[in-house]
């Protein structure tokens, strides 16, 4: 195992290279001018274009894209990826800054869709053509359907204004910082994160379930006289294999579904800061912001390469 991740590492090495090279330079090549929107108000009638040609020379944007680069990945190596254009402060201390409301939320929302998943996909499996059934594929097929905005604004109306049970704004309330106050605004973007993500999960579940709870070594289990729920214990082990590889890629829908949810509940993550940096052209948070989620989703696929082993003994990384 050890030569199978070490060669595993070195292709993420490769494969993040070449990612960072197309974000650097698609975010350079976007439409807009973050230096224009710098320029100070008594500067707009005169002296705004010299104002914006000594602004580019000093942050180095009048160079080539190549040298700029270059330039950029040399410090991105000891740490430091820039300084926002648009506050001063380094890119690095804001992204960390977000970072724990981020993982805070993405985390809650996916234990959140696991607890909804696999106990409606067993159940479906296992009671298969059953109103169980059909009503875990309405559930799952609902999800998909209905936008994670919508379940968001949907979720506001009930809980926020039509019964002022939950708050649907901010990571907790400043006049009471307790521990109670965040987790009950942590409750519905959690909620809503898990839920959106959840819909396809129980699919996948079912689907893996099925083809395990027919095969023969389950039949001759239930023959022999074990109980349906040991049966179906050994069944869910050796379906997880699919199901690894699905929870991995779900961490991209959660990084995407953060992005929108950060910004209906006013959750002070890197996806707000990320939609904001957008609008300002900031593009060394951008690039930041982009970067960590493909390393997220890079560590994400060799874990989940890891939990095939744990999963099943039989499988074998070479």
């Amino acid at each position: 195992m050890g030569a199978y991740l070490l060669r595993r590492l070195l292709t993420n090495v490769v494969v993040f290279i070449v990612i960072s090279i197309a974000i650097f330079s698609l975010v350079h090549l976007s439409p807009g001018d973050p230096i224009a929107m710098m320029v100070p108000p008594e500067l707009l009638n005169s002296g705004s274009a010299d104002f914006i040609e000594q602004r580019r020379r000093e942050l180095g944007l009048d160079q080539p894209l190549v040298v700029q680069y270059f330039r950029w990945a040399g410090n991105a190596l000891t740490g430091d990826f820039g300084y926002s254009l648009v506050s001063g402060r380094p890119v690095s201390e804001l992204l960390l800054e977000r970072a724990g409301p981020t993982l805070e939320l993405m985390g809650v929302g996916m234990i959140i869709s696991i607890l909804i998943a696999f106990p409606l996909g067993i159940l479906s499996a296992v009671r298969r053509n059953t109103w169980v059934d059909y009503a875990a594929s309405m559930f799952s097929l609902g999800v998909v359907a209905f936008p994670v905005f919508f379940l968001a604004l949907v979720a506001i109306y009930v809980f926020t204004l039509k019964f002022p049970i939950l708050p649907s704004s901010g990571i907790t309330d400043p006049s009471n910082p307790t521990l109670a106050n965040t987790l009950l605004h942590l409750v519905l973007p959690a909620m809503i994160l898990g839920i959106g993500n959840s819909g396809r999960l129980v699919r996948y579940i079912r689907s893996s379930m099925l083809s395990e709870l027919g095969s023969d070594y389950v039949r001759t289990a239930l023959a022999k006289g074990a109980s349906q729920p040991r049966a179906v214990m050994h069944g869910l082990r050796n379906s997880l294999i699919p199901v690894i590889t699905i929870l991995a890629s779900d961490l991209s829908h959660l990084i995407a579904g953060g992005v929108v949810i950060e910004q209906i509940f006013a959750w002070p993550g890197m996806g707000q800061l990320a939609v904001t940096s957008v609008g300002q052209n900031d593009y060394s948070v951008i690039i930041g912001f982009a970067l960590l989620g493909a390393i997220f989703v890079l560590a994400s696929n060799l874990l989940a390469d890891v939990l095939y082993t744990v999963a099943d003994p039989r499988v074998r990384l070479q």
